[in-house]
């Protein structure tokens, strides 16, 4: 009720928005290989060293994807580049991913300031990693911008998912972060041995066609849970007649 009466002190309300606990949220993780790399991040957050703190590790995470751009944006001139990348995916998993585990294993918790850096990083190092791959001559710039769109576009629905219905979801029909590192990593080695492929009667570049695949899975995903949402919260707060 406090955001409805008026303060005479508006330093009052400022405050009791300042105190107010984070929600309140439900993790939903169902990706394909959820369940085995939940217990390989506990196992390496117990034996961390204690100089090793999450926020180290959400440094590493971004340090790496920004390297994977680069990686990428060099393969221009020598294709091997592209095993930088690979490299630079596993160190933004193991950055990424443990940050949260590890102030979790530690009792070191601090959810407003977790949720809201850890996926600002996230949004930044797409940045980087899709500029990369525009700039890489793999993939044409117009499918990485709309990779990067998709992408940002996700992550704008399943923030307001957050706030409306209180659910982070972590994956899309199975598909999450993880499994994503390893399609692109896969892909990677693909490139040095065939970069271009013939579908249908033409031939494209591989990560164009991919690329384009992955857009395409991606609005789908959009819309579906868009829709989805919107009809449970209509159904939750039905005006009474």
């Amino acid at each position: 009720m406090t955001e409805f009466c008026e303060q005479v002190n508006p330093r009052v309300l400022l405050e009791m928005r300042r105190l107010r606990p984070f929600p309140e949220m439900l993790r939903v993780q169902k990706s394909w290989v959820a369940a085995h790399e939940k217990r390989a991040l506990v196992w390496l957050a117990v034996r961390a060293p204690r100089w090793i703190g999450p926020d180290h590790l959400t440094a590493l995470g971004l340090a790496a994807q920004i390297g994977a751009g680069a990686c990428y944006a060099l393969a221009v001139w020598n294709k091997y580049f592209l095993l930088g990348v690979i490299f630079c995916l596993a160190m933004n998993w193991l950055g990424d991913s443990l940050d949260g585990t590890l102030a979790r294993v530690r009792q070191q918790l601090r959810p407003r300031y977790g949720f809201y850096v850890d996926h600002m990083v996230d949004s930044f190092g797409a940045l980087f990693l899709m500029g990369g791959l525009a700039l890489s001559g793999y993939m044409h710039p117009w499918i990485a911008i709309g990779l990067l769109i998709a992408f940002l576009m996700l992550s704008i629905q399943s923030y307001l998912a957050t706030h409306a219905l209180g659910e982070f979801r972590l994956s899309f029909w199975r598909f999450g972060p993880t499994e994503l590192r390893m399609l692109l990593a896969i892909g990677n080695l693909a490139l040095l041995w065939k970069p271009q492929v013939h579908f249908l009667g033409r031939d494209y570049k591989l990560f164009d066609l991919g690329g384009a695949i992955g857009l395409a899975g991606m609005m789908l995903m959009l819309v579906f849970f868009a829709g989805e949402n919107t009809v449970r919260l209509y159904r939750e707060e039905k005006i009474p007649k």
